[in-house]
């Protein structure tokens, strides 16, 4: 789930990020502000679900992905969208 928080005088919006995956371990986010090698670490709640909120300039659109145990990529399928990929497959979107 992506939620959004904007700011009326604030040229940024806090967006939360949670993502709930059966037998996850881990949970990061890469590619946001064109990152793909330093990750946000998602915190791991006690039932279960993942999330952690992050500062994103307004009137931008980023591509990411979760990397789930340092294994497997997801998308988030409450993201904005989804655009193709250098690896044949998507990145999920966030228009703000």
């Amino acid at each position: 789930m992506v939620q959004k928080k904007y700011f009326k005088s604030r040229d940024y919006c806090k967006v939360k990020f949670t993502l709930n995956v059966e037998n996850a371990e881990t949970v990061e986010i890469l590619g946001l502000n064109s990152d793909w090698e330093n990750s946000i670490i998602m915190s791991k709640k006690k039932d279960g679900t993942f999330s952690c909120d992050v500062t994103i300039p307004k009137n931008t659109q980023h591509q990411f992905k979760y990397l789930v145990n340092e294994s497997s990529w997801l998308n988030d399928p409450d993201a904005d969208g989804l655009l193709p990929n250098e690896f044949g497959g998507t990145n999920s979107v966030i228009i703000l």
